[in-house]
């Protein structure tokens, strides 16, 4: 058991195989593979993406960049060549995974036109509004990170060596720039996620 919870691999591949062992569970009680199972799967990859892309939105803005000022100099550049790499990777396709999973779920529920254009392209329904509002906060959270957090992130740490003669007051323009629209998406991951769960449940 201590050498499948030592490797990360091990890990995830063994949370996969629990959950195929509940998809045939879910066909031995009788359940149909029809649209309404996989408009649940792509939901299902939705919400781990959700939690891979916000998790870390949140470990960045309420743990990493408030602890910063606290670590020695000498121990930064492990953060900033190590850690904060690994993690912008994941954070960054966490969010196109999560946008991408959420149009398929939003196109195979037939909502996804009445969605983004906020009832106006086939009549109110409240629900469809409020997953709308939070599709469009999502994709300018997206937007944002692909757009400007993670370029000026390269910048800023000197990703795969890309600026390497970058001046330090760049680097610093461009680490606040990141750090800001940061900021601003943990702003709005808040009513997203109400607009997202309050579509399913109000």
């Amino acid at each position: 058991m201590t050498g499948l919870l030592t490797n990360l691999r091990n890990a995830v591949i063994t949370g996969v195989v629990l959950a195929a062992l509940l998809v045939v569970l879910y066909a031995v009680w009788g359940g149909g593979f029809g649209h309404s199972y996989w408009a649940f799967f792509f939901r299902w990859l939705h919400v781990l993406s959700g939690v891979m892309w916000i998790g870390l939105l949140w470990y960045f803005n309420f743990v990493q960049i408030p602890t910063m000022p606290a670590i020695p100099d000498e121990q930064k550049p492990a953060i900033g060549k190590h850690i904060a790499p690994k993690a912008l990777w994941w954070f960054r396709w966490g969010a196109m995974s999560t946008i991408v999973t959420g149009l398929i779920v939003a196109a195979m529920n037939g909502y996804i036109l009445n969605a983004l254009t906020f009832g106006l392209a086939e009549g109110f329904v409240r629900n469809h509004v409020l997953i709308g509002i939070g599709m469009w906060l999502g994709a300018i959270m997206w937007f944002n990170v692909w757009f400007i957090i993670w370029p000026n992130q390269i910048k800023a740490l000197n990703i795969d060596n890309k600026h390497p003669d970058l001046a330090p007051e760049a680097k610093a323009a461009s680490a606040k720039k990141a750090m800001l629209f940061s900021r601003t998406n943990t702003v709005l991951s808040i009513p997203m996620l109400f607009a997202m769960v309050g579509a399913q449940n109000l």
